[in-house]
């Protein structure tokens, strides 16, 4: 069986969060703000008990109170509880929503697609048990009313440990509104298992990728991160400039009234570009120039809908830690007076004995940070793969340290050249003297 409470899937909050963003969806969502306010845990007997009575109440076609006894025994990750934070109290605890899984093993599996597995009493034997990667986890009831049903998203976040992970998710949609919350939330119609189709079920795709290795503050985007965190990125292609400068255009030409000319000061090229961003979104950009002896941070701007987020702190931070792998122990800047507090958090001091001075209608104060180079700050002597990776990711083998298994073959200079073409280049008249070939246009 695939059953729910139609009203968790008509709830307001559910098509809020759903319905301008469905490709974001069960593995998108804000855990972290969901977690503040609703728990999820493993229901015991009572509490299983307490969820089966409410639930039959409610909705039509549940299967029978020993038989989920039992699928819980055999892997208790099937069952998870959800209630309100409020309202948790782990002496006495009690839920409000729950939603169900089968853990199916192979043989599970193929009964599914094929549309012979009993889902109102399912076989143990084609249950994984909890210590078994399963082959497919089949969405087995689900009932969250009301808030409740943003409890979904946290629910499907455990499945995403590595015995989880990469495991297709099966559904089946027995009314009009089922397809769509299940559309809404990711799901696709139809189902290819081993080259068989099931037309009958709904599958959400899960590629497994390996947890990426802890990069860098300042490298630490990839896409599609949940649509509210917050990371650094270098700018490294052209569509990636374009992205600065639509940030800076709207900040200081639109916002500050910055005229253009003085914005984009012909330094640009010159520079390193971060971009900061909220999930998928470019949200704020930083710019870095170098010098001898010290880098100069610039250009911060974060854009109007977003500087209630850390974000501008996590670019500022990432554009110091980049200026330090680099070697740099001072770092410069100039900040407008109205912002000299938030600098001054980040370590930055104003520099002593220096007048105010001001540019483009606004008016600043130089400010410094002294700090230490890091401790695998990139030096002369440094491994030569290392110093032609690309800026900012000097953590991770590049395209060109790839290229290196390839064997040494020096395309363009055994390129083989024909002898008379050689002759000819050591004397130019030697085609028209020696070969016999004419100059005059060729007569067929």
């Amino acid at each position: 069986m695939t059953v729910h409470d139609v009203r968790a899937v008509r709830t307001h909050e559910v098509k809020r969060m759903f319905e301008k963003r469905p490709e974001h969806a069960i593995d998108q969502l804000d855990s972290k703000s969901l977690a503040r306010r609703l728990v999820v845990f493993t229901p015991t007997g009572p509490v299983i008990d307490q969820l089966f009575v409410r639930a039959s109440l409610e909705i039509d076609g549940m299967t029978g109170l020993d038989v989920v006894r039992r699928v819980a025994s055999r892997n208790p990750d099937s069952l998870w509880a959800i209630t309100r934070r409020d309202k948790h109290d782990v002496a006495r605890p009690s839920a409000e929503g729950f939603v169900a899984f089968l853990m199916l093993n192979d043989a599970g599996l193929s009964r599914l697609v094929d549309g012979t597995l009993d889902t109102q009493a399912p076989d143990p034997d084609l249950l994984a048990a909890q210590n078994e990667k399963p082959a497919g986890i089949y969405v087995w009831a689900l009932h969250a009313r009301g808030t409740l049903a943003a409890g979904i998203s946290l629910v499907f976040e455990k499945l995403s440990t590595p015995k989880y992970a990469g495991v297709d998710l099966y559904a089946r949609a027995v009314t009009p509104d089922g397809h769509r919350f299940l559309e809404a939330i990711g799901f696709k119609p139809g189902a290819l298992v081993s080259g068989i189709v099931a037309s009958h079920l709904h599958v959400f795709r899960r590629v497994f990728a390996p947890p990426r290795k802890r990069a860098p503050i300042y490298d630490s985007y990839q896409r599609n991160l949940p649509r509210t965190e917050v990371s650094v990125t270098v700018a490294r292609t052209i569509e990636d400039f374009m992205r600065v400068v639509t940030i800076r255009s709207a900040v200081y030409v639109g916002e500050q009234e910055c005229p253009f000319d003085e914005e984009f000061d012909g330094n640009d090229f010159s520079a390193t570009h971060l971009i900061g961003y909220i999930g998928d979104e470019p949200a704020a950009c930083l710019r870095i120039r170098y010098f001898a002896d010290f880098a100069k941070v610039e250009r911060l701007a974060v854009r109007r809908e977003f500087r209630k987020t850390r974000l501008s702190f996590q670019i500022s931070k990432a554009a110091i830690e980049l200026c330090r792998t680099k070697g740099y122990s001072r770092i410069y800047a100039h900040a407008q007076k109205r912002l000299l507090n938030f600098f001054e958090r980040l370590g930055f001091r104003p520099l002593p004995g220096r007048r105010e001075f001001s540019f483009s209608d606004f008016d600043y104060v130089e400010i410094v940070l002294d700090t230490t180079p890091h401790p695998q700050a990139i030096a002369f002597g440094a491994d030569p793969y290392l110093l032609i990776r690309p800026e900012g990711r000097w953590h991770e083998p590049g395209i060109l340290e790839r290229s290196a298994v390839r064997p040494i073959t020096r395309p363009s200079v055994n390129r083989r050249t024909p002898a008379s073409l050689k002759r000819a280049a050591i004397n130019p008249g030697a085609i028209q003297r020696g070969t016999g070939l004419s100059t005059q246009p060729s007569q067929l």
